[in-house]
């Protein structure tokens, strides 16, 4: 247990640094438990003048803590853990907030509401225990921190916002990757074997995520999106996830049907656990991490894809395995933003997790060849309209059907693979000559944001 030292402090000089007020000589002590993403309770009295003096007790399942706007906080608690925070003496209102990144946005917030004093007008707007909304009064994006210099989430700049200023602003499309840039390589490799081992690491990785644009990802395996995984209808796959990050993390596959309760459990840094599912359905499968906030830890990089080829599945010359997914840029080296993640605002689009990787190292086919693409939209929030400039699929499948096949009395063909979020699948086709096709998602501002590519086809 961790108390903070009680400094003697004059009628100017209050706890919460914000008005005058005399002490009491009284102490108000609460008891607050921490419940899934909820302090209960969620808002405390406390007299005027009283020294506040809360003991926390983490009965929730993953890590938690409570920061106050005035910089006074408790440890990180993880599950069945308790701290106490001496607040010292209050004499106006203050909102709290559990650090972890996301948990704020999750409704996480605490409230000490102070009686018998009149309340600074100055204190109304920031100091009512809600959220801020992440937008200045004209509309446009604060930096990420509060006027303390702390992020919204009550973390340091080192972590969700990294060096201060949004990545975003440093984000050109129009930008070109250093010389000798090579793109994620997108072929799907092999399918060997019945049995599938493999250990997932969890790893916190600071990656480029487009020309200068530099963010700290929480990976499976160092890359983002995570290994791809590719197998066959009946095979088995057993995963072992270790988290070697700095929070809570899990994985939900859903090329696998079972009860989620021990697979997909959240474990705590240092901690590991085995997963193993058989594949009895065909398609291209989501992974991705299932700890609250869901949409901020796959925003952050941890989703990845499980193909399982239909029975009889003709070969091809080529195959490659496209995973869309959208970035919500946090500070230059931080993590994704968790307000813009809450409003889906999103800044950069993008294949395979860098954007226009495939403009500046292309895909490549030759002429006749019968080329394969699978697509998964990892989101966590944005669908994709995979098209490729001057080709004509002949074959769709999506989400474990054929909607299309060659040699129908039709002689139909399609333009786009649509997918919601998390759902995925494959087109085929062949290129009548040689040229540059680019590929892109339909919705064209998402294509502008960096979710385009090209094949070169010789």
């Amino acid at each position: 247990v961790r108390s903070l030292p009680v400094v003697g402090r004059s009628a100017a000089t209050s706890a919460d640094g914000g008005r005058e007020v005399t002490p009491t000589g009284r102490t108000t002590e609460v008891d607050v438990t921490i419940r899934g993403m909820r302090f209960s309770p969620a808002s405390v009295d406390v007299p005027a003048g009283d020294r506040l003096v809360i003991r926390l007790h983490n009965t929730g399942t993953d890590t938690h803590d409570l920061v106050l706007e005035t910089g006074a906080r408790t440890e990180r608690l993880s599950p069945g853990k308790r701290d106490t925070l001496d607040v010292g003496v209050v004499g106006r209102d203050l909102s709290g907030w559990c650090s972890v990144v996301g948990h704020r946005q999750m409704g996480m917030v605490f409230a000490v509401r102070v009686t018998g004093a009149e309340q600074p007008s100055s204190a109304a707007a920031d100091h009512d225990g809600t959220d801020h909304d992440g937008t200045d009064h004209d509309g446009t994006d604060h930096d990420g921190t509060d006027h303390d210099g702390t992020a919204h989430d009550g973390t340091a700049h080192d972590q969700a916002t990294g060096t201060g200023a949004s990545a975003a602003k440093v984000f050109d499309p129009m930008a070109e990757p250093p010389e000798g840039f090579t793109a994620r390589d997108a072929q799907l490799p092999p399918a060997t074997g019945t049995l599938h081992k493999r250990t997932f690491t969890v790893k916190e990785t600071k990656a480029e995520v487009a020309p200068g644009v530099r963010q700290t990802l929480w990976t499976f395996d160092g890359t983002a999106p995570g290994p791809v995984l590719h197998g066959r209808v009946g095979d088995t796959f057993e995963i072992t996830l270790v988290n070697d990050g700095s929070i809570g993390h899990s994985v939900d596959f859903h090329a696998g049907a079972l009860a989620p309760d021990r697979p997909m459990r959240t474990i705590q840094p240092g901690q590991s656990l085995t997963y193993r599912f058989k594949a009895t359905r065909s398609g291209v499968w989501m992974y991705h991490c299932s700890t609250m906030p869901m949409s901020l830890h796959i925003a952050n990089g941890m989703f990845g894809a499980v193909v399982i080829d239909p029975p009889n599945l003709p070969e091809v010359d080529r195959e490659y395995l496209l995973v869309q997914s959208e970035f919500y840029l946090g500070g230059q080296n931080g993590t994704a933003d968790a307000d813009k993640v809450n409003a889906k605002r999103h800044d950069m689009v993008a294949f395979n997790g860098y954007a226009n990787q495939y403009d500046h190292d292309p895909l490549t086919a030759r002429t006749g060849e019968r080329v394969r693409i699978w697509v998964l939209a990892a989101g966590p929030n944005v669908s994709s309209a995979f098209h490729v400039v001057g080709g004509q699929f002949d074959t769709v499948f999506r989400e474990g059907a054929y909607d299309l096949r060659p040699g129908g009395a039709e002689r139909g063909g399609a333009q786009v693979l649509d997918l919601a979020p998390a759902s995925g699948g494959f087109v085929e086709l062949t290129f009548p000559e040689a040229g540059t096709y680019p590929f892109v998602t339909h919705a064209m501002t998402d294509a502008e944001r960096g979710a385009h590519g090209v094949i070169r086809v010789r």
